[in-house]
């Protein structure tokens, strides 16, 4: 049987635990380290896609009249939980891009500022956002069942996939919550485009990237509480399959979080906290 490249780099190690470390130390900031000019760096954003585009795709564009997010900033952090017991209900085009917009929306615009791209909630390293956000829902009113993705700069969302998948989505789960896939409303795929980060800082841009789906993550599971609905942060997912899944290649643009988003089932598991897988 043929030897990998990556065999062969693994057997380089005698534990996994040495590769983290690895990573880490490769990621920290010299105080001599150089990095590209404000040119350059300006120069390659404007040849790098702010959020890709997917143009030939059917287009459903999202309502400018969100639904409000009344709830407390204090009661959303304090009762928020990972809901591991939750059914699919039917919500709202306007519930749906309050989701999207609060998580990865632009917020404001670049007017007086050095920065070339607009600003979102999530902080991120650089002002560079190297994140894009698909979903799969079947239970979102005025969109056909399927695999879309948000385009916030051009408030929309584009159907890539108009069918249900949510069998080949539950087989990319591991299997104590592979049922996640049919019992929530909408499930989100946190994917990044290494590049767009790392092309600047390198190392230290990935590490950046994992901090800033993170923020996303975070910020929707508070707007998704804020809407009534539970949500649960998913790590525990076969990485290859969710990227075959949505069509990327795994090197340049990968799945890195998922969350699902669906009626809270309470009395059960899914008023306690737990780590995702």
């Amino acid at each position: 049987m043929a030897t990998t490249f990556w065999d062969e780099v693994r057997g380089l190690k005698t534990t996994e635990n040495d590769w983290w470390e690895i990573f880490h130390e490769a990621s920290k900031l010299g105080r001599y380290d150089e990095f590209p000019s404000q040119e350059s760096i300006v120069a390659r954003m404007k040849e790098l896609l702010e959020s890709l585009p997917y143009d030939p795709y059917p287009e459903v564009a999202l309502p400018t009249e969100m639904t409000a997010l009344d709830m407390r900033l204090s009661e959303a952090v304090l009762s928020r939980t990972s809901c591991r017991a939750m059914r699919p209900r039917s919500i709202e085009l306007r519930d749906l891009a309050a989701l999207l917009h609060h998580a990865y929306g632009i917020t404001r615009d670049n007017s007086g500022t050095e920065y070339t791209r607009g600003f979102r909630a999530a902080p991120s390293g650089g002002g560079l956002y190297p994140l894009e956000i698909y979903f799969h829902t079947k239970h979102v009113q005025g969109l056909r069942p399927g695999l879309y993705h948000y385009n916030p700069l051009q408030r929309n969302v584009r159907l890539l996939r108009g069918e249900d998948l949510t069998p080949r989505i539950a087989e990319a789960l591991v299997p104590f919550q592979s049922t996640i896939a049919a019992d929530a409303s909408v499930i989100f795929f946190l994917t990044a485009l290494f590049e767009r980060s790392t092309f600047k800082y390198g190392l230290r841009g990935y590490r950046f990237i994992l901090l800033e789906a993170g923020h996303v993550a975070q910020t929707l599971n508070l707007a998704a509480n804020a809407l009534g609905l539970g949500s649960l942060n998913i790590g525990g997912y076969y990485d290859r399959q969710i990227d075959e899944l949505l069509g990327l290649d795994g090197l340049t643009q990968s799945t890195l979080y998922m969350v699902a988003a669906g009626e809270r089932v309470e009395g059960t598991e899914a008023d306690q906290d737990h780590h995702h897988a």
